[in-house]
């Protein structure tokens, strides 16, 4: 059973993955239209979550073939269930990048309680808010707590977090987990639904081994010549943030509207 990615065609990497799935595109853009409001934000935040996990894990978990009993079985016993499931015994940690990522995080994290053993499934807790100067440029990300239940040997480290906007945030929790968390992952994923090129060429660098995942990616700055070229092509001249490392055409700022909090 070969999974098979959609993806566009673009020239970051080979980590990257941007999807091609006209469902996710379609509530990611009504998720960031002025008209939506809650409850139907963190409605279609699930929505886009539940699916993105799903594509996650047939693109990247690994798998095991089973013989299955059915309701069936007893009559036949000599014709049970063969088929390919993910290995349960995989172990997960999902990253609540607080305040973003803490919804979605849960989302994921209550999921995978579901699909996998539950005793391999932990949720860390990271608090991390942007640091800005004067004119409101984005410097750096100060993480201002944490909650990490262990070590990640052998896991599949996942941080689900809506906006990979300048990845100044994702560059810093990775920081954190290498050099403070015991352990040697199984694979380290980040799970976006927007990106912009600023963020990939900053994550890219500082971590490849980073593998990321996006529903959509946002440069909707850049030149008219540039946005017909193939996504990373011209990456030096892509552009995605305004000068106060806001994502456009993006969806303002998802913490805020998610949570009502303004500030």
């Amino acid at each position: 059973m070969a999974f098979r990615l959609s993806e566009i065609e673009h020239k970051y990497g080979p980590n990257v993955h941007i999807l091609d799935d006209t469902l996710l595109s379609s509530w990611l853009a009504k998720l960031c239209s002025p008209d939506t409001f809650q409850p139907s934000i963190n409605a279609l935040v699930a929505n886009l979550y539940s699916s993105l996990l799903k594509t996650v894990m047939n693109s990247q978990f690994p798998k095991k073939k089973m013989r299955l009993a059915t309701r069936m079985t007893a009559s036949h016993p000599e014709s049970p269930l063969e088929a390919e499931v993910f290995d349960t015994e995989t172990r997960v940690v999902s990253v609540n990048l607080a305040r973003a990522g803490t919804y979605p995080s849960h989302v994921c994290y209550d999921q995978l309680n579901h699909i996998l053993n539950p005793a391999r499934i932990r949720q860390d807790h990271i608090l991390a808010s942007r640091v800005t100067d004067s004119k409101e440029h984005v410097t750096g990300t100060q993480l201002g707590g944490t909650k990490i239940g262990g070590d990640v040997d052998g896991a599949f480290v996942l941080f689900p977090d809506p906006m990979g906007a300048t990845g100044n945030t994702i560059v810093s929790a990775l920081d954190h987990y290498k050099h403070h968390v015991d352990g040697q992952p199984a694979r380290v994923l980040a799970l976006h639904l927007i990106v912009t090129p600023e963020y990939l060429k900053t994550v890219t660098q500082a971590h490849p081994d980073l593998v990321i995942f996006a529903v959509r990616l946002d440069r909707g700055l850049s030149s008219k010549a540039v946005l017909q070229t193939v996504p990373g092509t011209n990456w030096q001249e892509e552009r995605g943030l305004n000068d106060k490392h806001y994502i456009v055409p993006g969806g303002g700022g998802f913490g805020e509207i998610m949570n009502n909090s303004f500030v």
